[in-house]
């Protein structure tokens, strides 16, 4: 890696949809070894700043690393170093768990032969190894979001980038996806989570950045940034986007 201590490094990054602009000027940097929460009501510039690193959306103006690499000049580089965790359920209706995250592995270099003992190591560690043959229609909410977070980690990357990760899950499961995130951040993987719930970033994030309009209105550890009082109102907000 070109930069082996900054994950991601965003700066003047202004993006446009048409006349609107989502993002404004925005400049942050995530550290090797991060648990990032990125904070900011529904609206805010989360998931276009997301798009943006993961190079699914365009910018007006700006630049956007991952360790070093230019996300548009260097796309392939950057997009083998992140596995994105999405919302959405968007899984090839044909395939069995394990056929599609093997089919998954091979967009990023990884042979058949190694990919498949990653998938099954994957459906072990996320408890969908008795599912590996069935296809993903017969799993309930909880299993596909297990099975979100064994896609977005098949190829092994550097950083893993979470939307809203635990959006609509119930408590057990929350707390089941929160323990499989301390476990992978203490084994040196960068997290960049967007979230809504303050008990989620308080849990289990190293540093705050918060977003609104478009804007970065604060970046720092998350002590700090929970303690100042002059973001009691963007906090009420992001909570209330729940």
């Amino acid at each position: 890696m070109r930069n082996s201590e900054i994950a991601i490094s965003i700066k003047n990054l202004t993006k446009y949809y048409g006349d609107f602009k989502a993002l404004d000027n925005v400049q942050f940097r995530v550290q090797r070894g991060d648990f990032f929460a990125f904070l900011g009501p529904n609206g805010a510039g989360k998931t276009t700043t997301i798009n943006v690193i993961t190079g699914l959306s365009n910018y007006k103006t700006g630049e956007v690393q991952v360790f070093g690499y230019s996300t548009i000049i260097e796309y392939p580089q950057t997009r083998r170093l992140i596995g994105l965790c999405a919302q959405e359920f968007n899984f090839d209706p044909f395939l069995t768990i394990h056929q599609l995250l093997v089919y998954q592995a091979g967009y990023f270099g990884v042979t058949p032969g190694s990919a498949s003992k990653r998938a099954d190591e994957l459906l072990g560690r996320f408890q969908l190894t008795e599912k590996r043959n069935v296809k993903h229609r017969a799993l309930s909410g909880g299993m596909k979001k297990r099975l979100l977070l064994c896609r977005a980690l098949i190829h092994d990357p550097e950083i893993l980038i979470l939307d809203e990760p635990t959006a609509g899950c119930d408590l057990e499961l929350k707390f089941l996806i929160w323990d499989y995130l301390t476990q992978l951040n203490k084994e040196g993987k960068t997290i960049f989570l967007t979230t809504h719930n303050m008990d989620e970033a308080e849990k289990l994030c190293k540093t705050i950045g918060i977003i609104n309009h478009g804007r970065i209105v604060r970046i720092g550890e998350k002590k700090d940034v929970l303690q100042d009082k002059s973001l009691e109102d963007v906090f009420l907000e992001v909570t209330g986007s729940e």
